[in-house]
């Protein structure tokens, strides 16, 4: 009769099957909660928002941003190629723009570009109060 038991069964061993059943579970939760991309599903109506009416009394500086892109200030139009000269122009403007508001109105279908020229321009000129005009949004 054998006693003795042989060093080779008490080897221990990794079970891979039950590992490669965790990590697949994980890719596949990775998987199914990932959200994708779709940026051309996106229909965008803007501006519309919910905001506060300026007071009254003070009377901000307008700067319009029309549908072709074109910029004024008041009635008079901007030179918008020449970056250098709108800021100076809005220089001109105030001699305070740290304290003076400026509302931006620009039309929904006005280039993006365009409205971050302005925005670009206001900012380098001194200006910090800065609004954005936009047309309530529709009771329903």
């Amino acid at each position: 009769m054998k006693l003795s038991r042989d060093a080779r069964d008490d080897e221990p061993e990794i079970n891979l099957v039950s590992l490669i059943d965790v990590i697949f579970c994980i890719i596949l939760f990775l998987v199914v909660t990932t959200t994708f991309d779709v940026r051309t599903s996106l229909r965008l109506q803007l501006p519309t928002a919910d905001g506060q009416v300026l007071e009254a009394g003070d009377q901000p500086m307008t700067v319009v941003v029309d549908a072709q892109g074109r910029l004024y200030l008041g009635t008079r139009e901007l030179p918008t190629d020449d970056r250098t000269a709108l800021v100076a122009v809005f220089e001109g403007a105030d001699p305070d723009p740290a304290t003076r508001r400026v509302v931006l109105r620009a039309d929904g279908r006005a280039p993006h570009q365009a409205v971050v020229t302005a925005m670009d321009a206001l900012g380098k000129a001194g200006f910090t109060r800065l609004s954005i005009a936009t047309t309530p949004e529709a009771e329903q």
